[in-house]
């Protein structure tokens, strides 16, 4: 897909490790040691998008934690812009935890608005 820095990478093999649908790489920024992401080869923009795509990411994602010895990580995949996503190729950030490691998740700390439902 033209101008998609994520196909752009694929095309280019830069990449650590892969599967048939699927490829990981190290994020631009990445927020703890290990953060890494799974991106599916074909460019899909998000995961409704394709939850097929989505699926065959995730497991990627949950497999190449297994395979890194994660014993704790946040799988973490936004879709659309109000939801933070800032690259439109489908992605899944796998973000290894640590003991007071300073990362604070969005929702962290914020407080839930009334329902108005009642």
């Amino acid at each position: 897909m033209g101008g998609c820095p994520f196909c752009a990478r694929i095309t280019a093999g830069e990449y650590d490790y892969y599967d048939e649908y699927s490829v990981a790489f190290q994020p631009l920024n990445p927020v703890t040691p290990g953060h890494f992401l799974a991106v599916p080869r074909d460019h899909v923009e998000d995961a409704i998008a394709s939850p097929e795509h989505f699926g065959h990411t995730m497991a990627f994602a949950a497999e190449m934690a297994d395979w890194m010895d994660l014993e704790h990580c946040n799988f973490i995949s936004s879709a659309g812009e109000l939801a933070t996503q800032t690259v439109f190729h489908l992605h899944v950030h796998v973000v290894p935890r640590r003991a007071d490691d300073g990362l604070a998740l969005p929702w962290t700390g914020q407080q839930r608005e009334e329902s108005r439902d009642g």
